[in-house]
């Protein structure tokens, strides 16, 4: 399967499309994303390539997410 990379004008804009693709996993699956990691962290999910995607995906939300609260936190 070939990737596509996509750029983001701003961290927020890649926050909601990656919000989006979470949800997407998340009503496929029936679990949120946390509960989805937490399995995968612990092994109890397989290696398929949707699994991890899903992972790093969730691995980015996670960081982004704390980005963007690190830099509203800084101007208030």
């Amino acid at each position: 399967m070939r990737k596509q990379i996509i750029e983001y004008t701003s961290p927020l804009d890649a926050l909601i499309a990656l919000t989006r693709q979470l949800n997407t996993y998340e009503i496929k699956y029936q679990m949120t994303s946390e509960e989805f990691f937490a399995k995968y962290s612990q092994g109890e999910t397989s290696d398929d390539e949707v699994f991890v995607e899903w992972a790093a995906n969730y691995q980015h939300y996670l960081a982004l997410h704390q980005d963007i609260k690190n830099k509203l936190t800084d101007v208030a």
